[in-house]
């Protein structure tokens, strides 16, 4: 494989798990989040959809150091290896980034209001946004 179909392999990848991070979340809500009335474990999932953000930040380092173990294997033997590793710390990492997203559409059912699914969300989303392949690997 070439870098081009590598990055346009992972850019797709990258869509796809914002597809599977989120969508949990809105098709939750739009089937069962009406007239739901809030009990009592609507701020312990909300506070737990907001500590499961920790999470990433060790994944994050681990994907930081492929990342540049892979821009240093650039045009060298080890590159191809050095992708499969960027992939797979990649991989693990977005399975961290989506608990806030995932964790809200669970709160859905305990009749979590709009605001706090939206900040999970968002959290979710920014996360995975930070797992998006910079142009100057490239």
């Amino acid at each position: 494989m070439t870098r081009s179909q590598v990055r346009r392999r992972l850019a797709l990848a990258w869509w796809g798990q914002l597809v599977l991070t989120l969508a949990p979340l809105i098709l939750l809500n739009l089937l069962f989040g009406a007239d739901r009335q809030p009990s009592m474990l609507v701020m312990p999932l909300f506070v737990a959809g907001l500590a499961s953000m920790f999470v990433s930040l060790p994944l994050f380092s681990a994907y930081k150091r492929a990342l540049v173990a892979t821009e240093q294997a650039l045009d060298s033997a080890q590159e191809p290896d050095a992708w499969q590793e960027l992939a797979r710390r990649r991989r693990l990492a977005f399975l961290g980034a989506g608990l806030p997203a995932w964790i809200a559409a669970i709160a859905v059912f305990v009749g979590l209001e709009a605001i706090p699914l939206m900040l999970l969300g968002l959290s979710s989303l920014v996360l995975l946004y930070l797992y998006r392949i910079p142009r100057q690997l490239g």
